[in-house]
């Protein structure tokens, strides 16, 4: 059609092969199409900008702040979690189309003269003062807001309607960081300099609620009664009941188990075994290894127990699990589930297969950190202004603020893997739903008034399926 292409090397193993480029044409990350349509349904982006302060004066602003958000969002879920892609992916046509305001070809063609449409997508240098305007408090709330908002809309369109009841597992997890960044620690646990946020996710679809970034060398329930409760209160009705929380070894004391105790929501936490644990564990620990539990490799053992610090006895379930590798010395390993809830209600071995579950969300926080890798490099670097003292900007809450937008990324992939599983009836892992249906080749061509996309066949089949549920999808 008249387009200019060049060769890029000559291939000498077949002289019928030539290997040649279009410019603005093609695109390895088709997805970002996929991302765009479900965000577009679910108005995820649109509602996170309309509470977001926007500094910038207007007659001086090219980028529009949804186009920003949008970019740097889209990045992350396709892999490009570095601003400076921004610059090498600056005229993919894919991105361009998805992240745009503006309709018709005009965004596509080479020659635009529309000032009113940005060449490209914007540079590193405004994605990293993106960063700096999402810092103050006030936007970091904005983002805080809309992963639940997210979640909800997500919830809604899937299920078109709210769960009953819902359980929010707690955990925190490491960020390796490198360099001087503000706030990064060395952990003696990890073994590494990192900084330690703190998540809540929600058990039934494994969305992120809210998550805090934290100091490396904090204790794993630190601040943890400021972080739960603020969000149980913002999750509770718009999504559901808070029906439970979950959490591991480090996260019980006194003050958040008799809070939830007061608000009537179930808990369940595993507890660090001590000598008075150990104690009140040696007498079920003394078995004929030959008697083994039967048909079980498991049991569970009711137990009433007081720490110093608590102000009453509580529940503790002792789990004792046959050792498959059989030990002489050590036939058995066991651990404690401290809860709320009676046995009555709930018995010793329906707890552990509940505790169980909290497998599957520590499943889900190793695909958030493996699959969209969060890089926290935001830092401290002196700014002047006129001739007054050089002002540095928060850089902790530049690395929470790019922690959030991680989230948010997170979400929107979440979002489009279940729906993935719903059109498969099969699992999908975050990284399997990235390699096979958004990182795809894309060939766009302009056609009279439109532009036509063209995609390979296998991957034609799995958008398909997936077309099929997005459609369905109906925003709050």
């Amino acid at each position: 059609m008249g387009e200019v292409t060049s060769s890029i090397f000559p291939v000498i193993f077949n002289k019928s092969l030539k290997v040649e480029t279009r410019p603005e044409r093609l695109s390895s990350d088709g997805g970002a199409i996929v991302l765009r349509e479900i965000d577009q349904r679910l108005q995820i982006t649109q509602d996170l900008v309309c509470n977001l302060r926007d500094p910038r004066d207007p007659n001086t602003t090219i980028h529009p702040l949804i186009e920003l958000i949008r970019t740097r969002i889209y990045l992350i879920a396709q892999g490009w979690n570095d601003a400076n892609n921004a610059d090498s992916l600056r005229h993919d046509p894919a991105f361009v189309t998805a992240v745009s305001q503006k309709k018709g070809q005009t965004l596509l063609k080479p020659d635009n003269k529309d000032r009113r449409i940005p060449d490209g997508l914007p540079s590193q240098p405004t994605l990293s003062r993106l960063t700096e305007m999402l810092a103050s408090e006030e936007n970091r709330n904005a983002l805080q807001n809309n992963l639940i908002g997210s979640a909800r809309r997500s919830i809604k369109a899937i299920r078109k309607h709210r769960y009953q009841r819902f359980t929010i597992d707690i955990d925190s997890l490491p960020i390796e960081t490198y360099g001087h960044q503000d706030g990064s620690k060395y952990n003696g646990y990890y073994k590494h300099t990192c900084y330690h946020p703190i998540i809540g996710m929600l058990a039934e679809t494994g969305d992120i609620l809210d998550v805090k970034l934290r100091s490396g060398n904090v204790h794993s329930a630190d601040g943890l009664s400021d972080f739960l409760f603020p969000m149980i209160d913002d999750v509770q009705g718009k999504i559901g009941i808070v029906a439970s929380v979950r959490g591991d070894a480090a996260m019980p004391n006194e003050a958040d188990m008799s809070e939830l105790e007061r608000r009537r929501i179930g808990y369940v936490f595993r507890l660090k075994t001590n000598a008075v644990l150990k104690r009140l564990a040696e007498p079920y620990l003394n078995l004929d290894t030959e008697d083994g539990f039967g048909d079980r490799v498991e049991r569970t053992i009711e137990l009433s127990y007081q720490a110093e610090s608590w102000s009453r006895p509580r529940r503790l379930v002792l789990v004792i699990v046959e050792n498959a590798q059989v030990d002489l010395f050590e036939p058995y390993n066991y651990f404690f589930l401290i809860t709320d809830w009676s046995e009555n209600e709930t018995s010793g071995f329906e707890l552990l297969e509940f505790y169980r579950q909290r497998g599957t969300m520590e499943r889900w926080i190793g695909e958030f950190k493996d699959v969209l890798e969060p890089a926290l490099s935001c830092s401290a670097r002196p700014r002047q202004t006129g001739n007054t003292v050089p002002k540095f900007r928060d850089d902790l809450a530049c690395n929470e603020a790019l922690l959030l937008l991680y989230a948010s990324a997170c979400n929107l992939l979440n979002t489009a893997r279940r729906l993935m599983e719903k059109a498969t009836k099969e699992g999908w892992s975050l990284r399997r739903f990235r390699e096979q249906v958004l990182k795809i080749a894309i060939h766009f061509t302009l056609h009279a008034r439109q532009i036509q996309a063209w995609i390979t066949r296998s991957a034609a089949e799995l958008w398909l399926l997936l077309g099929l549920r997005i459609i369905k999808l109906h925003p709050i």
